[in-house]
């Protein structure tokens, strides 16, 4: 079967897709570039410094060579009407003299006056090497005296009508004609000036050729434009040559901070010189010097502070111990006791309950601060993990009238975590919000997507106040220190959770408004090791009221993995429009 012709009907639906196709990646290519020029102009103080000095240079030095070659040009040509006008005028009066001898037009020895005159001035001319054209014309005599050239060549296409017209008049004129005499296209600067005679008026014209002029002031402009273009390559030169000092040390500046902030203290810069930039090379090598002395003093401090605390707990398991089993004998024998003693005895025992769980949660603290702290992670089935945290907060819940609702998958929910530490991070999160829970419903929910999952657990208290949400996560805070506990907390369940999720790589998020409750939030990766970037749950619940229409009126806080200790993530309820800010 024999393919259609190109120029068949047929083809043309077979060519537009090709041309699509072509046009599609001469625009990628295109895009490409561009995006290439426009990240090395952002990034490169050098270019830029470099792309200006040329192109303001540029142009200066094209406007500049522009006026020097209009000058000359304008130069060139008026030496040479200057010279034409001043020989028209020499030969306009001798051809008048000469022509001044004949009365009457049809004299037979007129027509050999004029041919001798046009020789005469034609010869008489020292550039008539040069392609000077002298010509006589009689229009009004036309049928007496014809028309004389020297050289005998074709004059009528240079003389325009209107430079014909005003000569008639009596007018010297002038005009610059392009056209074609000596075989060769050549421009003339033509002059005419009126002849008075006694038998009345003809013209004479002198050509002048500009070929010498035009190839004078193409000299001119090229040199000029030959001495821009290496005025303007030497000032981009000079200004990559300052640049590079400027910058040089900038870019050792900044190689040198990355490096300190990479935890290479003992970088330093070369200074070179007593000038200004050696003097910035100083003062940065004295303020690293600065920095290295107090971040060392820092960390010392914090060394001496984090083994402090692990210490004094390890001091205090011992006498703890021994307290311990004393309360527990008195708190067995309390019902033998006064009331009076008996309830010291109740309170002594509820008091080493909270100090021992303090002691529990220091000696963690002490472990994430010394980046101690190791995730167990294994394939956990986290519904059960929420009935085990309900159940155990149950008697709590149903003391302080609050009930818990649970809204959980039928299905199990399966991620790779620590469940030791998930559950930990529940059963602080669903305590405290049995604590400020007003007597009113918690709900915990459980979602999971592809990748995530999370746990919201929501109360219907007195809420968070504006501010207070930056504050919440921070150890021993409390929204209000004169409220009784519940629980008896110890201050760091919110701060052990936080670790908690950020050694899981994930996110544990709060919103507060007040009369409105809480809702926190607890996301995880469903394989250890992923990096979050969605979550299947709401952080602002759907029954909230946001003042203004948005959920930062309502106050949320965000901290998740990779923002440093106490980074701020404030932005909307989903988790797939998170906006990361720095503290």
């Amino acid at each position: 079967m024999t393919s259609p012709p190109p120029d068949s009907p047929t083809a043309a639906p077979r060519r537009l897709p090709a041309a699509r196709a072509l046009w599609r990646v001469l625009a990628g290519r295109t895009a490409r570039l561009a995006a290439g020029v426009h990240q090395t102009w952002r990034r490169s103080l050098q270019v830029r410094v470099v792309s200006i000095t040329l192109v303001a240079s540029s142009l200066l030095v094209g406007g500049f060579a522009y006026l020097i070659a209009d000058k000359l040009t304008n130069i060139l040509l008026e030496n040479a009407e200057t010279d034409v006008l001043l020989r028209l005028q020499n030969g306009s009066d001798y051809a008048s003299k000469q022509f001044n001898l004949y009365s009457q037009p049809q004299e037979a020895q007129l027509q050999d006056t004029i041919d001798g005159t046009v020789n005469y001035l034609a010869g008489g001319d020292p550039a008539q090497t040069s392609g000077v054209v002298v010509a006589i014309t009689a229009d009004n005599f036309a049928g007496y005296i014809e028309s004389r050239t020297s050289p005998d060549v074709q004059v009528r296409p240079l003389i325009s009508r209107e430079l014909r017209a005003s000569v008639a008049a009596g007018n010297v004129a002038h005009q610059v004609r392009t056209g074609t005499l000596d075989g060769q296209r050549t421009k003339y600067l033509v002059y005419g000036s009126p002849v008075p005679t006694r038998f009345g008026q003809v013209e004479l014209y002198y050509l002048v050729p500009l070929a010498r002029q035009d190839a004078t002031a193409a000299d001119a402009r090229a040199t000029v434009v030959a001495t821009g273009a290496a005025l303007v390559l030497l000032l981009g030169l000079l200004a990559a040559l300052v640049t590079r000092l400027v910058v040089t040390p900038v870019r050792v500046a900044a190689r040198t901070a990355q490096r300190l902030s990479a935890g290479l203290l003992d970088q330093r810069m070369v200074v070179n010189g007593e000038d200004d930039l050696a003097l910035l090379a100083a003062s940065f090598n004295q303020m690293a010097t600065n920095l290295q002395r107090q971040i060392l003093r820092l960390e010392e401090m914090s060394r001496l502070q984090r083994r402090f605390t692990s210490d004094v707990s390890h001091e205090l398991r011992t006498p703890l111990t021994t307290v311990r089993m004393a309360a527990d004998l008195i708190f067995a024998e309390r019902d033998e006791f006064d009331p009076a003693v008996a309830r010291s005895a109740e309170l002594l025992q509820a008091e080493l309950d909270r100090f021992e769980e303090l002691l529990t949660d220091l000696l963690e603290i002490s472990r994430f601060d010394a980046g101690f702290a190791m995730l167990d992670s294994e394939p956990t089935d986290l519904v059960p993990v929420v009935h085990r945290v309900a159940e155990r907060l149950a008697g709590l819940a149903e003391r302080v009238g609050v009930a818990i609702e649970l809204d959980l998958p039928d299905s199990p929910v399966i991620a790779e975590v620590d469940p030791r530490r998930v559950e930990r991070v529940l059963r602080n999160l669903v305590g405290n919000a049995v604590e400020h829970g007003e007597a009113k419903p918690v709900r915990i929910t459980l979602g999971m997507d592809q990748s995530a999952v999370a746990i919201t657990v929501r109360d219907h208290g007195v809420g968070l106040k504006p501010g207070e949400e930056k504050l919440v996560f921070n150890r021993f805070w409390r929204a209000d220190p004169s409220r009784a506990r519940q629980t008896g907390g110890t201050g760091l369940g919110l701060s052990i959770s936080l670790e908690d999720a950020r050694l899981h790589g994930g996110w544990l998020e709060a919103w507060g408004a007040p009369g409105q409750g809480a809702q926190f939030r607890l996301t995880l990766p469903v394989r250890a090791g992923d990096r979050l970037t969605t979550s299947p749950l709401r952080l602002v619940p759907a029954d909230a009221t946001l003042p203004f229409g948005g959920p930062r009126d309502g106050g949320l806080l965000a901290i998740g993995p990779g923002t440093g200790a106490g980074a701020l993530a404030v932005g909307p309820a989903e988790g797939t429009d998170r906006a990361e800010v720095a503290p």
